[in-house]
Order: C-alpha cells, then sequence, then structure tokens
C-alpha cells in the first residue's frame, strides 16, 4: 500500500505601487534577455512553461485534462510515486482547466537577472530552513530583495512552489492553486500588466525543493561594472 503524503504548501504576495513607476531603460536588448544564461536549465523551463501558458492557454488546459486523470477525489495518484493528499482534489483541476480554456493568450515575460538574483536571495536564506513564506531571514520584503539589483515599476509579485523539481509540475501546481481560495498564484502567471520574470530554483530543507519567481510591470537593470 503507498504511502499518503499531505499536500504541499505554495505562497503568493503581491505589491502594487503606481507613483514608483519608471519608464524600462535597460541595457539589455529583449534577445540578450530570452537567452537568460545565469538561469539554470530548470529556471529556463520554468520560464519557459510561463510563456507557454500566458501565449497559449489553451494548450496548457490539456496538460491539466490528463494530469486530473490521476485524481482520486482528493488524493494524487501518480505512478512510481507516494499518493499526495490535496485540499481541493480534481475540482480545483477542472476549475483550472476551465479557466484556461476561457484565458486569452498574453505576451511572453521577458527574464531579468536582477530579478532572479532577487529570488535566489530567497532561495538561499530560507533553503536551509523549514519556515516557508515570503519574508527573507533578514527581514526582507521580496520587493526589497529584487530592488537591491534594479527598480521595479507599476506593481509586482512573488510566487513560491515547494516539493517540485519539474518546470511543468511547478507551473501547473501553481496555476491550479489547490487550497488557495484567491487563486492569487494563478493570478500573477495571467497578469496581463507583468512582462518581467526573475526566476530561482534550489533545495529546501523540509520539502526538498522550492522554487521563487517574481513578477513585475517594469523593471530596470542596475547597471553593473
Amino acid at each position: 500500500m503507498k504511502n499518503k503524503i499531505n499536500y504541499l504548501p505554495i505562497l503568493f504576495i503581491f505589491y502594487t505601487l503606481t507613483s514608483f513607476y519608471e519608464p524600462h531603460n535597460s541595457d539589455t536588448t529583449p534577445s540578450q534577455q530570452k537567452r537568460a544564461l545565469y538561469l539554470s536549465g530548470l529556471e529556463r523551463a520554468v520560464i519557459d512553461e510561463l510563456n507557454l501558458a500566458r501565449t497559449q492557454p489553451k494548450v496548457y488546459a490539456e496538460f491539466l485534462t490528463s494530469y486530473a486523470a490521476c485524481f482520486i477525489g482528493h488524493e494524487l495518484h501518480e505512478p512510481g510515486k507516494p499518493i499526495l493528499m490535496t485540499r481541493e482534489g480534481i475540482s480545483a483541476v477542472n476549475e483550472a482547466v476551465r479557466f484556461l480554456r476561457n484565458q486569452k493568450p498574453l505576451p511572453e515575460l521577458l527574464p531579468s537577472q536582477g530579478m532572479s538574483r532577487g529570488a535566489n536571495d530567497m532561495v538561499r536564506m530560507q533553503g536551509t530552513t523549514t519556515q516557508t513564506g515570503h519574508q527573507g531571514r533578514d527581514g526582507s520584503t521580496f520587493s526589497e530583495r529584487i530592488n537591491r539589483y534594479g527598480t521595479w515599476g507599476g506593481s509586482s509579485s512573488e510566487n513560491i512552489d515547494y516539493g517540485n523539481n519539474n518546470a511543468r509540475r511547478i507551473v501547473m501546481a501553481l496555476i491550479i492553486d489547490d487550497g488557495v481560495r484567491s487563486r492569487g498564484h494563478r493570478k500573477s502567471i495571467f497578469e496581463p500588466r507583468f512582462r518581467r520574470v526573475g526566476v530561482a530554483f534550489g533545495s529546501h530543507k523540509a520539502y526538498d525543493y522550492m522554487c521563487v519567481i517574481e513578477y513585475a510591470v517594469d523593471y530596470t537593470e542596475k547597471k553593473t561594472r
């Protein structure tokens, strides 16, 4: 008989700052941003998944439709893996499928090195602990962390996924948003104003893995010497 484990949390936070908005003026061209050689393969894959979901939501709905077949009530039965107990079960997956089928395509997100460095600060601080949440061990907020390496404008958001080490599973979990009444993670992914993204992936003491994703309407990279 397979062991059962409880669902793994995903966390979301969203800030808006209209008075702080500055036009984007980065020296980095979009083509350079897309290459994003400062990211690991998995981190680039997460951005690819986010952009696939944004630009082709109906295609992404089919991934979730296949995923729904693994559910028996609130239990997720994936071949070769322990049974995962979720809060909402298949109903959350089906609701996400309906959302995606009605979602209009959105522009791709462009990777940001500064935002990714801010995300990595959070991975380094929290990964060695059993803590979850958005406050860093140094007391920092996510907006403060990404502002160490540039300036965000318009609005910004942070998603954190725990327990997944596969890009598609990370993004699917955030879109399904099991147990999150506001569906805040999903709203971040499909926020039409967002144009920039930063990602960092690493280990976590309690959940094995964590992935931090930063979003912003606008981001001006800090010039490096």
